[in-house]
């Protein structure tokens, strides 16, 4: 079955609260996490860490990593404290995973400073 535009679950105006800061799930994420970190009874840069490695593990979207990166930020981890991580993981995981974790990070670094700079990148055309 094919969806038509009407179907879609995010609709314009979906889109238009979730612009506008109304955005109900990640503020249920965000809760979690710190429900999570209060709970787990560790220091804030090794909760960071085993977040980290959790999200390499199981091959996470760039949001998930973004979401990471600014509790990492607040918890002080240092880039090369996440590097050390990607490099005490890939003998578990695997380098095709770390190099997915890795472009992944990217992803999200990259997504994370066109919202602040609230440029959107133009679409490239098949002709580029």
């Amino acid at each position: 079955m094919t969806q038509t535009a009407a179907d879609n679950a995010l609709s314009d105006s979906a889109l238009d609260r979730l612009a506008s800061g109304d955005a109900p799930v990640l503020e249920t994420v965000f809760a979690m996490h710190l429900d999570a970190l209060e709970r787990s009874g560790l220091d804030p840069e090794t909760y960071v860490c085993v977040r980290l490695a959790a999200l390499v593990a199981m091959d996470a979207a760039p949001m998930s990593y973004a979401i990471t990166f600014a509790a990492a930020s607040d918890a002080g981890v240092s880039v090369e404290k996440a590097q050390s991580v990607l490099v005490a993981l890939a003998p578990l995981v695997g380098t095709a995973r770390i190099t997915a974790a890795a472009g992944a990070i990217l992803r999200a670094a990259m997504g994370a400073d066109a919202l602040a700079a609230s440029a959107v990148p133009e679409q490239r055309t098949s002709s580029e």
